[in-house]
C-alpha cells in the first residue's frame, strides 16, 4: 500500500521549493482580453479545486486506514471526467468562422481541421461525438463559430440544409436547371456557361453526346466554390463523373450509350417509383417495335421548355418541337432529363412484356398501370379520371 500511496501522489502532486530562486522580472498577470476568458479562467478555478479536494479526500482515507483502493477508483473517475471536461469547449463560441467539409471527406479529416481552425477543441472527442450520434457529415461551406462545443458543431453539419457553396445535381433535373443552380452558388456569370453550351461543350463532352449537355451531368454534390473555379471546369466536372459512372455500370459506349441515356432520362420522368423504370423502357422499345410513335408527354414539355403539367393542346400538336414523340417516331433527339443509377440499369436490362401503354392512375401514391391492348389503355385511363378528378 505504501508504494501505491507514493506512485499517486507522484502521479498528481506537485511540489514547490519555497527556497527556489524567482525570476526578478515577475510581472502582474495580464487582464482577460474578454469575458469570455474570464469564464474560462473561472471554470479552471474550480476544476483546479476539485482536483485539490479530491486528493485531500484520498489522503484523508488513507491515514485514516480507509478503503484505499476504492478511494483511488474514485478519484481516478473524478480524474476521467475532468479530463473529458476539458478536452470540449462549452458555452455558444466566439467569433464567426467559415469552414468546408469537402465531397467524401471522412470523420478524421474533418475533425482535424476544426481543431486546426480553433472551432472545436479536441479531434477524439469530436469523432466520439460524431459516432455517439450516428450523424451523417454533409459536404459544403458552414458559418460556425471558434470555441464551439463539439456536440453544437456536429449538429450543424449533419444538417444540409446549413450548407452553401456545393451544388446538388439530382436524378431527374434539366440541365438547364442545374446550370441555373451553379450560375447562383459559384457567382461565375451565366454568359460564361452559355458559351460553353453553345460551343457544343468541345473538349468536355464525349462524341456521342452530339454536342448536348442533356443527361451527362451525373448525380452528386460538387464544390462549385473553389478558388480558380470556371464555368467550363464546373460542367467538365459533372460530366467527367458521369463517364467514369456509365463505364463503372459497364454501359455500352457510342450511340447506343446516348440511346440508354435517352430511354433512361424517359423512364426518369414518367414514374415516381424505380420498380417502374423497366416497364416504361419495355413500352418504349415495344413502341418502336411496332413503328409507333412513344407518345411521351414528358419529352414534349422538354421541347415546349414547360413542365409535363403545363402542356396545352397547342404544344400537343406542335410538329416542329423535334421532342414531340406524340407526332415523330423515334427516340427524342437527346436525353430529357439526369438519369439516375437506377433508371440508366433498367434501360440497359428491361423487364420483359407486351406492355404499349401505361398510366400513373393515382397521382398520390405514384401506382402505374401498363397494358397492351387499346382496350385495357382505356379502362386504365378512366380509372386515373375517377380517382384524380381535379387533374388536367
Amino acid at each position: 500500500m505504501p508504494n501505491d500511496f507514493n506512485e499517486l501522489f507522484d502521479t498528481h502532486a506537485q511540489w514547490v521549493d519555497s527556497n527556489e530562486a524567482q525570476p526578478n522580472n515577475l510581472q502582474p498577470p495580464k487582464p482577460p482580453v474578454s469575458r469570455h476568458e474570464m469564464r474560462q479562467r473561472r471554470r479552471r478555478k474550480r476544476r483546479r479545486k476539485m482536483m485539490i479536494t479530491a486528493i485531500a479526500l484520498v489522503v484523508v482515507l488513507v491515514v485514516g486506514g480507509g478503503a484505499f483502493f476504492g478511494a483511488k477508483a474514485a478519484f481516478r473517475h473524478l480524474e476521467h471526467d475532468f479530463q473529458n471536461e476539458s478536452t470540449d469547449y462549452t458555452g455558444s463560441g466566439t467569433e464567426d468562422v467559415w469552414f468546408t467539409v469537402d465531397t467524401g471527406e471522412g470523420v478524421g479529416s474533418i475533425a482535424q481541421k476544426l481543431v486546426k481552425a480553433d472551432i472545436v477543441k479536441n479531434a477524439d472527442t469530436f469523432a466520439s461525438t460524431v459516432s455517439a450520434n450516428n450523424s451523417i457529415l454533409y459536404p459544403g461551406m458552414y458559418r460556425l463559430k471558434k470555441h464551439l462545443p463539439s456536440v453544437a458543431v456536429v449538429k450543424i453539419l449533419s444538417d444540409k440544409t446549413k450548407a452553401t457553396g456545393f451544388l446538388e445535381v439530382k436524378a431527374g433535373e434539366r440541365s438547364t436547371d442545374v446550370i441555373d443552380h451553379a450560375v447562383q452558388l459559384s457567382g461565375i456569370d451565366k454568359a460564361q456557361f452559355d458559351a460553353v453550351v453553345s460551343s457544343g461543350g468541345q473538349g468536355i463532352l464525349p462524341p456521342e453526346a452530339g454536342g448536348k449537355f442533356e443527361g451527362w451531368f451525373e448525380p452528386g454534390i460538387y464544390d462549385v466554390k473553389k478558388k480558380g473555379t470556371t464555368a467550363s471546369s464546373i460542367l467538365k466536372q459533372l460530366v467527367d463523373k458521369r463517364v467514369a459512372k456509365l463505364d463503372g455500370l459497364h454501359v455500352p459506349a457510342g450511340g447506343e450509350r446516348e440511346n440508354i441515356l435517352a430511354m433512361a432520362s424517359i423512364a426518369e420522368c414518367e414514374v415516381n417509383r424505380s420498380e417502374y423504370y423497366g416497364k416504361v423502357v419495355r413500352v418504349i422499345l415495344n413502341r418502336i417495335d411496332h413503328n409507333m410513335p412513344l407518345g411521351m408527354d414528358t419529352t414534349v414539355a422538354y421541347g415546349a421548355n414547360v413542365t409535363a403539367n403545363k402542356l396545352t393542346d397547342a404544344m400537343l400538336s406542335d410538329a416542329s418541337n423535334p421532342y414531340n414523340t406524340r407526332i415523330n417516331k423515334g427516340l427524342p433527339p437527346s436525353p430529357i432529363s439526369t438519369p439516375g443509377d437506377d433508371a440508366i440499369k433498367a434501360a440497359m436490362n428491361p423487364v420483359q412484356g407486351d406492355w404499349l401503354y401505361f398510366v400513373t392512375t393515382n397521382l398520390q401514391t405514384g401506382e402505374t398501370k401498363f397494358v397492351a391492348t387499346e382496350d385495357e389503355f382505356s379502362k386504365i385511363r378512366q380509372e386515373y379520371k375517377t380517382q384524380n378528378p381535379n387533374a388536367n
